[in-house]
Order: C-alpha cells, then sequence, then structure tokens
C-alpha cells in the first residue's frame, strides 16, 4: 500500500529573509521516509499541489504511525534552514481512498519554545494501492445507480411526480405566514410594530417588521428540511419591534404529527385563522395569525422562494442571494449600418476643407469609418458597413456624428443624430433590399447638447442605409460549444425536436473555498442551455451539498451543448459588491453523445486550472436525459447546415465575428447582472468562456496533439500497405493480391465494397461505443503535465501585467514554438509549388521530361485495356520486396528535384 500527501497550500506565513517575505517548502516524514516540494522564493501564501508518495509495507500499522509536516523557509546560502512551523498528523487522518479524502487545514505548531510562527497549511490525505495512480485516476466518470424514478423499470413509492423525475425526493416542512389581524397595542403611543418568528428546535425564521400596523401581512415561507427536523412541535411567536428588547405579542404552538402531506399538482393548501395565544397557553381576546402547514418537496412551488432553514443564520438582505432562480438571456440581433456619405458638412473654419470620420456608437459599442478616401470635401463619400449587437427592448439609442479631424488627437463636431434603434426595419431575406435615407444632422453646442433647428433651416445630412439583420443568429459562446444556433427572427426558426432534462443532485468533496474565514464552502450551481439559464439555491458551508433539483429545456438541435457549472457565493456574509463568487468547476454535456430516453447518472470531477497547476477541486452529481419528440426531424437536422442561412449567403468575416460575440457576452453579462438575485458578470463570462480565444501554449500543443492523432490513422493506413508489400503477413498479402484482382475485373464492385465495409466497420464497433457523455479530458487538454510559467502566462491579463524579463523571456518561447510551426508551413507550400512547377516551366528540362512521359502513358493507355493497365501497376506495387531496392523511387526522386519559391524569399 501507498500513502499520498498532497501538499495544497499555505496561508500567512511568518517573514524570515529579513525583507518581509520567506522562501517556503514542504518536508514530509513517514515511517523514515523523507520528501520535500519545491522551494516557492518570496511567497508568504504559497500553492504548491505537489503529491508525495510514500510505501507503507504494512497497511494495518498505518493508524500507529505519525506524518510530520515541516515547513521550513529556504537559506541558499546555508544548509540550515530556519523554521516556519509543523504539523504532526496521526495516520488514523489518512482516508481509505481518493475519491474520500478531502482538503483539510492544519495550524502551524511551533518547533521549540522560542518560535515564531504563525499561518497554516492544507494537506489532503489519502490510501491507495500500488497497482493504481493516485492522481491520473481521479479525473475520470464515476457511474451511478440513485433510485431514480425516471429509470425505466422502477418503481418509486414517493415519486414526486412525472415532471420531477431525476431527481430523490427531499421532505420540507413549510410553514406560509399569511397575515395578521387585531393585533394587541403594546407601546404607550398605541402602536404595534410586529413581525413573526417562527421556532423549530435550533431553526429561527424571522419575517420582516412592519411599523404601526396591526393587521400585518407577511406572506413569507419558511422551510424546514425533514432530516433535520429536531422538534415535534413547532412554536411561532408575534413580537413587537422595539428600541431595547422585543415586546411578546402573542404565540403558537403546533404538533407536528398531523400535518398534512402535498404533492404537486395538488392545490395550494389554504391557510387557516389560528388564535394566539400567551405564554401561559391561554387565548387572547383578540390578535389571529393565518398560516399555512405543511409537508412537502422540492417540487413545491413555494421552494424557491422559501427561506430556508439552513440559511437561518443570514439576514433578509442576504438571503435574496441564497435563493434557486430561473434567468433568460435578452435577445439579441445584429444592427447594419451602411455609412454612404454626407452633404454640405459645415466646419468652424471655413478656410479649411474638412477632414471628416463618422462615429456610430450603440452602448458601449463604438465604430469609427476610415478617413475619406478622396480628398477632402464638405461632401465626403465613405461606403463603409458596420455591425452592431443591438438587445430588445432596443431602449439604447444608435448616436452616429460626425467629427472634423484637426490634428493628430483633436476633434472637432460637425454634426450629430441619434437614431432610434427600435424604428430600425427587419430584414430577413437577403433578396430584399432595404432602402438607404437621408438623415438632418444637428449641429451640436458648445455645451454638448444639439441645437434644435427648424424645418426650413439648412442643415448638414448624412446619407444612411440602417436596418435589423434577424436572420442571423448572434454568437455569445464558441460555436465549437455553443447551446443555441436559431437565427433572431422567430418565423425563421424551426420546431423542436425533444426536451433535455437535468437533475442536479447533489456534489461531495468540495473544495474549502473559505477556509481562512473559518467556513468551508457555500456552493451553487449554474446550468446555461439556449437562451434559459438556472441557478440553484446557495447550501452554506458544506462540502458535500445536496441540491437535488430538476429542469427542463426545449431543444432545436442535438448537436448543442448544456453547460453546467459550480461556484462559491461570496455575498453570504453581506461583502461588498465588488467582490467575487470563485469558480469551482465546470461540465460540458453533449446532446448529440447521449442515447434518447435513457438517463445518464455520473459524477463528473470538478476541475479547476490555475496558476500552480491543475486541481480537482470536487465531484458533481448529475442525471441527465434527452427524450426525442420528432425523430423524422431530428435526423433531417444531421443534412442541414449548422448555422441559419444569413450566415452562408453574406458570411461575417473571422474576426468581426470574434469581435461581435465578444460584445454580446458584455451584453448579456450586464443583463444578467441587473436581475435579483443577480447572475454576476464572473459566473457568466466563465460559463460564456470570454477568454477561450487567449493565447495558451498549453491549448497550442493540445492543438497540436490532436491534428497528430488525426493523421495517425492515415499513417496507420500507409504502414498497412507498407506490410503488404512487405509480405510480412504472406496469407494476408495474397488475399489482398486476389481482392484487387476481383476490383479490377469487376470495377462496378469498388463502390459497394468500400460502403459494405464501412457498414461493417460500424457495425463492428457498436459493442465498443462510449457507455457515457464525454467529460473533461485533462490528458487531451495537456493540463496534467503543463509547466507553471505556461499556466501563469495564460491566466495573465491583456496586455500583461508582469515584470520586463518574464514577458521578454515568454516572448522569445513564443518566437521559438512559432519558428518550428513557419518551418512546417514553409514545408508544405514547398510540396504544393512543386507540384505547381510541373507544368510551368520553371524548370524546362523537367517540365519537358514530364509531358513526354505524359504522352506515352496516354499512348499506352489508349491501346491497352484499363484492366490490363491496372493489373501490371498493382501487381508492379505488390511487388515482393526482392524485387525492389531500399533507394527512393524514380518518381520520388524526380518529385524532389522540382523548384520551390521558397529560393526566392529573403
Amino acid at each position: 500500500m501507498k500513502v499520498a500527501v498532497e501538499v495544497v497550500d499555505a496561508s500567512d506565513l511568518m517573514a524570515k529573509d529579513g525583507l518581509g517575505s520567506a522562501n517556503p517548502f514542504v518536508e514530509v516524514e513517514l515511517d523514515g521516509q523523507k520528501q520535500r516540494t519545491q522551494t516557492k522564493f518570496k511567497d508568504l501564501n504559497p500553492s504548491w499541489n505537489e503529491t508525495l508518495v510514500f510505501n507503507v509495507s504494512d497497511p494495518s500499522i498505518l493508524p500507529n504511525l505519525t506524518i510530520d509536516v515541516s515547513v521550513y523557509h529556504d537559506r541558499r546560502q546555508s544548509s540550515h534552514h530556519r523554521s516556519l512551523g509543523r504539523v504532526r498528523i496521526s495516520g488514523v487522518s489518512v482516508a481509505t481512498s481518493p475519491s474520500e479524502a478531502q482538503i483539510l487545514r492544519f495550524p502551524l505548531d511551533k518547533r521549540g519554545f522560542f518560535s515564531n510562527i504563525s499561518g497554516d497549511i492544507a494537506l489532503r490525505l489519502y490510501a491507495f494501492q500500488e497497482s493504481s495512480s493516485p492522481p491520473q485516476s481521479e479525473y475520470g466518470l464515476v457511474e451511478t445507480r440513485p433510485p431514480l424514478a425516471g429509470r425505466v423499470g422502477y418503481r418509486s413509492r414517493d415519486k414526486i411526480s412525472s415532471t420531477y423525475d431525476l431527481v430523490l425526493p427531499m421532505q420540507f416542512l413549510y410553514v406560509n405566514v399569511v397575515k395578521a389581524r387585531d393585533l394587541p397595542s403594546m407601546d404607550v403611543t398605541g402602536s404595534l410594530d410586529p413581525y413573526v418568528e417562527v421556532k423549530l428546535g435550533n431553526y429561527k425564521g424571522i419575517t420582516k417588521h412592519l411599523e404601526k400596523n396591526q393587521n400585518p401581512v407577511f406572506n413569507q415561507t419558511f422551510a424546514f428540511s425533514r432530516d433535520r427536523l429536531q422538534a415535534s412541535h413547532i412554536e411561532i411567536n408575534v413580537k413587537d419591534k422595539d428600541f431595547v428588547k422585543d415586546d411578546f405579542v402573542g404565540r403558537l404552538q403546533l404538533d407536528l404529527s398531523d400535518v398534512p402531506h402535498r404533492v404537486p399538482p395538488d392545490s395550494p393548501l389554504a391557510p387557516q385563522w389560528y388564535r394566539l395565544e400567551d405564554k401561559k397557553g391561554e387565548k387572547l381576546k383578540k390578535g389571529e395569525l393565518m398560516l399555512a402547514i405543511w409537508m412537502g418537496t422540492q417540487a413545491d412551488e413555494a421552494f424557491p422562494e422559501a427561506w430556508h432553514s439552513d440559511a437561518h443564520s443570514v439576514g433578509a438582505q442576504v438571503l435574496v442571494h441564497t435563493r434557486s432562480k430561473v434567468y433568460f438571456s435578452p435577445k439579441l440581433c445584429y444592427l447594419r449600418v451602411l455609412v454612404i456619405e454626407a452633404q454640405d458638412l459645415v466646419p468652424s473654419n471655413r478656410t479649411r476643407l474638412p477632414d471628416p470620420v463618422v462615429r456610430l456608437q450603440l452602448g458601449h459599442q463604438l465604430r469609427t469609418t476610415r478617413p475619406t478616401p478622396t480628398t477632402r470635401s464638405v461632401n465626403p463619400v465613405w461606403n463603409e458597413e458596420f455591425m452592431l449587437v443591438a438587445s430588445e427592448p432596443f431602449d439604447e439609442p444608435l448616436v452616429i456624428s460626425i467629427d472634423d479631424r484637426i490634428e493628430a488627437n483633436k476633434m472637432e463636431p460637425l454634426g450629430r443624430f441619434i437614431f432610434p434603434v427600435i424604428a430600425a426595419p427587419n430584414r430577413t431575406d437577403h433578396n430584399k433590399p432595404i432602402e438607404s435615407r437621408w438623415f438632418n444632422l444637428a449641429k451640436p453646442s458648445s455645451g454638448g447638447e444639439e441645437v434644435e433647428k427648424k424645418e426650413f433651416k439648412f442643415s448638414s445630412k448624412i446619407h444612411l442605409r440602417i436596418f435589423l439583420d434577424t436572420g442571423y443568429h448572434v454568437l455569445d459562446e464558441s460555436t465549437h460549444y455553443s447551446s443555441d444556433l436559431r437565427p433572431t427572427a422567430r418565423h425563421l426558426r424551426k420546431p423542436g425536436i425533444g426536451i433535455l432534462e437535468l437533475g442536479i443532485l447533489d456534489a461531495r468533496n468540495l473544495m474549502p473555498m473559505k477556509a481562512k474565514e473559518g467556513r468551508t464552502t457555500d456552493a451553487y450551481c449554474v446550468a446555461k442551455y439556449g437562451p434559459k439559464w438556472v441557478r440553484t439555491r446557495t447550501l452554506l458551508d458544506t462540502l458535500n451539498p445536496r441540491w437535488h433539483e430538476q429542469y427542463t429545456w426545449e431543444v432545436f438541435d442535438p448537436c448543442t451543448v448544456i453547460t453546467i457549472a459550480v461556484f462559491d457565493n461570496c455575498h453570504i456574509s453581506g461583502n461588498k459588491e465588488d467582490v467575487k463568487d470563485q469558480r469551482i468547476g465546470k461540465v460540458r454535456i453533449r446532446l448529440s453523445t447521449l442515447e434518447a430516453n435513457r438517463v445518464y447518472s455520473h459524477y463528473y470531477p470538478l476541475l479547476a486550472l490555475q496558476t500552480s497547476g491543475l486541481k480537482k477541486t470536487g465531484e458533481l452529481h448529475l442525471a441527465v436525459r434527452f427524450t426525442c419528440t420528432a425523430w423524422v426531424n431530428m435526423v433531417a437536422l444531421y443534412g442541414k447546415p449548422l448555422l441559419p442561412k444569413m450566415h452562408y449567403v453574406e458570411p461575417i468575416s473571422v474576426v468581426q465575428l470574434d469581435i461581435l460575440r465578444h460584445q454580446a457576452m458584455q451584453i448579456v453579462a450586464a443583463r444578467l447582472g441587473r436581475a435579483e438575485p443577480p447572475l454576476r458578470r464572473e459566473v457568466v463570462e466563465y460559463m460564456l468562456d470570454v477568454d477561450s480565444h487567449m493565447w495558451s501554449l498549453r491549448r497550442s500543443k493540445a492543438n497540436f496533439y490532436r491534428i497528430t492523432s488525426l493523421l495517425s490513422g492515415l499513417g496507420a493506413v500507409f504502414r498497412w500497405l507498407e506490410s503488404i508489400r512487405n509480405w510480412r503477413n504472406p496469407i494476408t498479402t495474397i488475399l489482398v493480391h486476389i481482392l484487387f484482382l476481383i476490383l479490377v475485373c469487376y470495377p462496378e464492385l469498388i463502390l459497394p465494397t468500400i460502403f459494405l465495409y464501412l457498414f461493417m466497420i460500424g457495425i463492428w464497433n457498436y459493442r465498443f461505443r462510449p457507455r457515457h457523455p464525454p467529460h473533461m479530458d485533462t490528458k487531451l487538454s495537456c493540463a496534467e503535465l503543463a509547466h507553471p510559467d505556461e499556466l501563469d502566462e495564460e491566466f495573465d491579463t491583456f496586455p500583461s501585467t508582469k515584470p520586463t524579463d518574464i514577458v521578454r523571456m515568454r516572448y522569445d518561447r513564443m518566437r521559438s514554438v512559432a519558428g518550428r510551426g513557419q518551418t512546417v508551413v514553409g514545408d508544405l507550400a514547398t510540396q504544393g509549388e512543386r507540384a505547381q512547377a510541373i507544368l510551368s516551366w520553371r524548370d524546362p528540362r523537367a517540365t519537358a521530361i514530364f509531358i513526354m512521359l505524359s504522352l506515352l502513358i496516354a499512348v499506352f493507355l489508349y491501346i491497352t485495356p484499363f484492366q490490363v493497365a491496372a493489373v501490371i501497376l498493382g501487381l508492379y506495387f505488390f511487388r515482393h520486396p526482392r524485387f525492389r531496392s531500399k533507394m527512393p523511387s524514380v518518381p520520388y526522386n524526380f518529385y524532389r528535384r522540382l523548384p520551390a519559391k521558397s529560393d526566392m524569399l529573403l
């Protein structure tokens, strides 16, 4: 057996170098074996993410062993290192498997009485068998078989409903405090500021208080998990808010044994009036409270808005950040503006001709025309077309201004026009052009406002064509894993083909994101498919949250991807608005890889790529089912274009499409950030992969290996042909000769044989088809062995904020990589240019030889039957090695001697 000690990080270490910093490294000792991590220079909060593996000969003695973890300050000039603290851990704390191991933080202890130590260290300890490798086995899917009602053949006694069959039922006690009436006054002034306190065991929920109201209306629901019920009765107190001490008004005590059960689609339970009692249990003369109490599940319509018992410690203002919600992205479309010309521009200096430019601004989007290609004029012509992203309800106008470029950095306004985007016509068919229009320009005043112009007064004009291009799909995510491909215009959209159902069950072994604050993790999930976003409720202070929430989407194309991510809520403690929710991990599932009507349930690894390396931050338990409702339409989609027609009739350039995609992301993030609770910008950007276009040496390596893996199939075919030619297996070679002769004699069998062969390969591979959806592949992504400096470069900002020497080193490395790529591209160009040179007479002797040989071969093929020529050529190609030379062939030598343009390069 082996024991792995994963050294994650440390925080708040004591400075030891005399300059306010330290060079920490960790040394671990177990059963007489010592190992150490790398040194992190000038870092009081280092991250190592290194796994140290120790051999334990007898597993039975592990509980009696002690793991000694010491942190030292590396003094490079001396062999004696200063201590930064130590931790002694019993072998009992070692998890029996990697999946059960959690990251634990230990405060650092002093090595001696006079030591000055601070900080803590995060470790992960687990045992594993020698036949397995610790880190690599952690990144795969784990199939599960939870007792879901949606599985074929499963019969549940407590099935929630037909729409909630991908999650397990979770029982909750719901208390709906509706209102009160005729409450007695408690103050001398006769006023009352009432609120209701719902208490069940150690859990307590409080409604908002209403000032000077004896007939308050609360309409607030509390939910208590049945698994955590700590009492057989529930106590409901009505109190009067006061400055010093709240006054008691009345109370109710209800037995939970007679609470009714409700299962949707039953109608909501009707609330009832209850007479309040005093502290002795006697009925009050006046004062009643309307309540509804029932046992329900997460399928209840009261579940999303309820104040849950696990969030009883947070305030009412923070409570909104813990609730589950459904969001929708704004409807986006492209706004196309053709700037044609302007007339009668009036510069302030009449003695010079203006050098005008047109500026278009829609929200934060800005476009500027190039200087007029002709000479300066008061009637300039541009004929430039621009595309911007507009969003419904089109409340932001398009501001068009013409400025005169007086100097390099000095512009003078010549005119301005504000166009309401909602007034722009729609274009859905490229065959129906939109007419251009002339617009009057208002002269800006010195204060920046437009000068009102009368109709009869002379005005400068601008000629524009403005319209909304609703035949496109506005991309806000990468096309490689897009979840929606429909055009903006509704009448151009195809009908749905099925339903996607997602059950977000639970998570396990999440990384403690708030360990420094004395908490673990406040986790919530976000899922996106198409324009619909869903957010689960936040479960507080737990590393193993259980959500069991189910959501549904309509599917219009099977070749789309759903994205699910887990975040740590950083707004529970009333933090500032600029604090960002932390990423825990992300999962993508492509619908086309799912079998229809089958429930997939797996634990997906949550992986976080950071500057310190790859981290597994937990596992997310999901249940997914794709139900097809229109098989014919779905099969027909595989023969139709992926994007709407306009993307192919009038394609948008790759550079412009990338700019528009980034602007669409910003619009979606801004709109969802204004919801309540907000889906914050960092969440939206992570879900949409805003930084996926940035340079990454790791991604470049991964793409290179993908290409080599793709070409390896062709290499395997050529190696097989070479083995046939070399007669390595005489029986196979003879069979190939026989097959070749049959196909030559009966050429009409060639195509049927090829397609029959493809059919047989597909049938044979059916046994080895994937049994689970694809997930993040760490090896394919080159994430496991990525160098820390490469990851640091990948997560660097743009423009870079790193020191000059680091930027210079990375630039030299990029030049080296680009140089190798340049060589490969040059070699490919050389081969293509040699093919062009065959008939170009650049080498007159080579061209003469080739055309004479072509003439001889043409005459030979005219007088020789095709089958005879094919047999001769085939037998010559498959001839025995003893009849072949090891030297290159004549055609190969001839081709290599052809000229290329490489000798013409400077």
